[in-house]
């Protein structure tokens, strides 16, 4: 799909120490910098002075955007903010001006232009892109109290009469202004989301949409995206009674999958090559399912590459043709989809494009029918009443469909991508396709279970065996870290961990076993920690049963939240035998714990017996979003569960 881009600010860490050389800041800038902001708290880097966008849109339908930007550093950490961006198109549009400036405490200035601006390829990744950045960097240049801004006049056609504004980052804001200048006769509407209802000033055709002093968002764990908490409205434009607007806007979802699928089903060819490959593939298939994980695990594993050649107008949207596909032997995400189809389709299995937004499953708004809320391609299959699987869903009208993503080889056939379940997809089917919620596993497909082995001696030191048996999307999470590192540095990843809960741990072996089709991963681990346990006066041992942490536990202790809480569904499940040193018995023990909240569950249980000490602990999380109101119940949850994870058992020597 092709990548939403428009002028914003990126972050970039310098060290230099600020130079200034006298220049000619225009009067906004200087406007801004001489402003007095409030009060921040000290982990606040810089505030945002002027975030201003003004879009003009011509009689032809051209769209001229101009930009001004202002920000003030308050701390070291804030001078990366000094950077202007500046994305267009080679084919068709054009920067007109990038002009930047600083302004020093003292009121000295210096200003950027031509010599100090680097143009570059929008996205490193893509083979060819026609997305370029032209930007300038400032943050040598900087110190804490100086202000750095920057206008740019950007001139790029139109794929869609529709455009989106952010009216603030993480950083607070003191003014955030957008204008939307149209020809006569020309309307707008816009749709408020993550705030009150932000209505625009009108003047004639001009529409301006203002908002004033935005306090920081601050950063916070298992917090939604930024794009879920900073307010942002949609605009959608229109020439009078909607004339010659064509495929640049849409009402609804139906219109949206009728205009792509005019892009996509032409682009599925089945000719003998493919017709070929999906028989060989699938020639030890037995079942339905079988055929689809092999074409679908064949597609994943294709190099991903992207080449966005006339992005301008709309072929950012438009796959390749799937026998090109499979010739070149690369694709990017809406390429594989078509390939994986035209596969499947050689053998009688329909199947659909999905639009989605990859990376936040609850950004697309269903209320604003727009191709601009997606940014990934997955596919939709449609199956019979034999093929079952957690990723498999009901629809009223399309019937029976697998949802896969053909793009993310750490997911195998019958899973589905975290950061995309329960987002709502476009199932492009021409005038039936309608926006879909995605499937959601449930925790005990997303399951870890662990079982630990220890013998512990006189003097505190173990020795000891672990097994992981990881399921769903517990099992990516141990895929990508084993297939991203080397060998050694996944070795070391390893020691991190033991060490982080027995000090001083030495690895023995670990043998990592990836059942990728299967969507589970093995890992079994022997090492060794001398002095875990704690021997006072050599009559007490204490250590806690808990000796490695979960996979990615995070503990929500902080008193205070300002953001919602949002929790993933997995299920963890941990059993622990410690072999206990001769001439010991326990002494205490802590008392079991059991909770039980709307989001999630969380127990213990100790046990004595032979000689050994029995440990259980098993965590279950729903996923869900938890207000800031219900933080209470979060924090006094995962308080619980840290406090219960840190409670020791004391042996006495008889």
């Amino acid at each position: 799909m092709i990548r939403r881009s428009h002028l914003t600010l990126i972050f970039v860490l310098a060290l230099a120490a600020p130079a200034f050389s006298f220049g000619s800041p225009p009067s906004w800038l200087r406007n801004a910098a001489g402003q007095t902001v409030p009060a921040y708290d000290k982990n606040i880097s810089a505030v945002v002075l002027l975030d201003e966008q003004e879009v003009t849109v011509d009689k032809k339908g051209s769209i001229i955007t101009v930009e001004r930007y202002a920000v003030k550093i308050l701390t070291k950490e804030g001078r990366g903010t000094a950077v202007a961006r500046a994305f267009y198109f080679v084919s068709s549009g054009k920067v007109g001006k990038l002009e930047a400036w600083t302004i020093s405490g003292g009121g000295r200035s210096k200003e950027y232009g031509k010599k100090e601006t680097i143009d570059r390829i929008s996205d490193a990744d893509d083979v060819y892109n026609e997305g370029r950045v032209r930007y300038i960097d400032a943050s040598s240049d900087v110190g804490v109290g100086d202000v750095f801004g920057y206008t740019v006049e950007i001139e790029n056609p139109p794929l869609f009469y529709e455009d989106v504004w952010q009216f603030q980052g993480y950083l607070p804001v003191i003014t955030s202004l957008y204008t939307l200048n149209l020809p006569n006769g020309w309307t707008a509407t816009s749709m408020t989301f993550n705030h009150s209802d932000i209505k625009p000033t009108v003047n004639g055709s001009s529409y301006a949409w203002r908002m004033n002093n935005l306090p920081p968002i601050p950063r916070e764990p298992l917090s939604p995206s930024v794009k879920n908490l900073a307010p942002l409205i949609a605009v959608s434009f229109s020439p009078p009674g909607n004339e010659s607007s064509g495929t640049r806007s849409f009402s609804n979802w139906n219109e949206i999958s009728s205009w792509a699928s005019g892009l996509y089903d032409p682009q599925v060819v089945v000719n003998d090559e493919i017709a070929a490959k999906a028989r060989e593939l699938t020639a030890d298939a037995e079942t339905e399912l079988d055929k689809i994980r092999a074409i679908g695990k064949y597609v994943q594993n294709l190099q991903y590459i992207s080449i966005d050649i006339g992005v301008a107008y709309g072929n950012g949207y438009r796959p390749r043709p799937s026998d090109l596909v499979l010739s070149r032997g690369y694709g990017d995400c809406k390429d594989k989809a078509t390939l994986m189809r035209a596969m499947l389709q050689s053998l009688k299995i329909n199947s659909y494009p999905v639009a989605i937004y990859s990376g936040d499953p609850s950004y697309v708004r269903k209320e604003w029918p727009s191709p601009r809320q997606f940014n990934h391609c997955i596919i939709a299959v449609s199956v019979g009443p034999e093929t079952k699987g957690v990723t498999v869903i009901e629809h009223e009208t399309l019937g029976r469909m697998l949802i896969f993503d053909a793009t993310d080889d750490m997911t195998p056939v019958g899973d589905l991508p975290e950061y995309l379940q329960g987002s709502f997809g476009l199932v492009m089917a021409g005038d039936k396709g309608e926006l879909v919620k995605m499937p959601m596993t449930a925790p005990l497909e997303n399951a870890m279970v662990r079982t630990v082995e220890v013998k512990l001696d006189g003097e505190g030191s173990i020795e000891g065996a672990i097994n992981e048996v990881t399921k769903g999307q517990s099992s990516r999470y141990e895929r990508s870290l084993y297939r991203s590192l080397s060998a050694t540095d996944y070795e070391k990843s390893i020691e991190r961990w033991l060490s982080s809960g027995a000090t001083a741990a030495k690895l023995v072996e670990f043998k990592p076993s990836d059942n990728h089709d299967e969507a589970s991963f093995d890992l079994d681990v022997t090492f060794t920690a001398p002095s875990y346990g704690q021997l006072m006066r050599n009559t007490l041992l204490i250590f806690k049963p808990t000796i490695v942490s979960r996979s990615r536990s995070i503990y929500l202790t902080d008193k205070e939240r300002k953001n919602p809480v949002t929790l993933g569904s997995l299920s963890f499940k941990e059993s622990a035998t410690f072999e206990l040193p001769e001439g010991f018995s326990v002494d205490e023990m802590p008392k079991p714990v059991s909770l039980k909240t709307d989001f999630g569950k969380y127990q213990t249980s100790y046990e004595v017996a032979g000689g050994k000490l029995y440990f259980t602990r098993e965590l279950i999380t729903e996923r869900s979003t938890i207000p800031v109101e219900g933080y209470d119940d979060v924090r006094e949850f995962f308080t619980t569960i840290l406090n219960a994870e840190n409670s020791p058992v004391v042996l006495v020597r008889n």
